[in-house]
């Protein structure tokens, strides 16, 4: 599976905001941006971000932010939007659901992973179960009733038990419900929009798309 490999810190300076990409390290001082909170490369720092954008720039901006916040590469994101448009209703809202429905995205909601990167890397090493059998494809949608799970050998690792231990977890979003004892949650629904990231502006994304 195709996936963006180079440093993403850089993605979140180039966007002018975080991310979250890095899990933990966003949220301390040593988070790139607290740092150089200007776009990287050669001009980064003195090309500023002030000055009206065109019409166009907005729409790639959002684009990019929504790929990059998802870890989707292009043609995925632009197959996702087709799906969204073919769905009945709104189709940015339709987009952003397609987008949290993946499974390694889910399980970041949950609280089983710091990113959707380090959720990724989980899925692909085997370590959960969708309603009963193992699946190691991150980008498997998932429907309200599917049930995610931590394969019993998986138990045992170090990284789940200390989670297990963990008095504090991430709160996961109404639309999902997590059992932190056993290790496992469910989809109880699609998000409404509330409950989606509200920097991502999806009515831009689509006039990019539909130009």
């Amino acid at each position: 599976m195709a996936r963006y490999t180079g440093p993403v810190c850089k993605l979140c300076r180039r966007e002018g905001e975080k991310l979250f990409l890095k899990g933990e390290k966003c949220f301390t001082p040593k988070c790139p941006m607290e740092r150089r909170a200007y776009p990287p490369g050669e001009h980064g720092r003195f090309s500023g971000r002030s000055g009206r954008q065109s019409d166009y720039s907005r729409q790639l901006r959002a684009k990019q932010k929504g790929k990059r916040i998802y870890g989707v590469l292009e043609r995925q994101f632009r197959r996702y939007f087709t799906e969204a448009r073919q769905r009945p209703g709104l189709t940015g809202l339709n987009l952003l659901q397609i987008l949290e429905s993946r499974l390694d995205n889910v399980i970041y909601r949950m609280g089983f992973a710091e990113s959707r990167s380090q959720a990724r890397q989980m899925v692909n090493h085997g370590h959960f179960m969708l309603n009963g059998r193992r699946n190691d494809v991150a980008s498997t949608i998932l429907k309200p009733g599917d049930k995610i799970t931590v394969r019993e050998n998986s138990k045992n690792n170090e990284f789940f038990k200390t989670l297990r231990q963990a008095e504090e977890i991430r709160t996961p979003p109404a639309w999902i419900e997590t059992d932190l004892d056993n290790l496992s949650g469910r989809v109880i629904r699609l998000p409404d929009r509330a409950e989606i990231d509200g920097n991502l502006n999806e009515q831009l994304i689509v006039e990019f798309y539909s130009r």
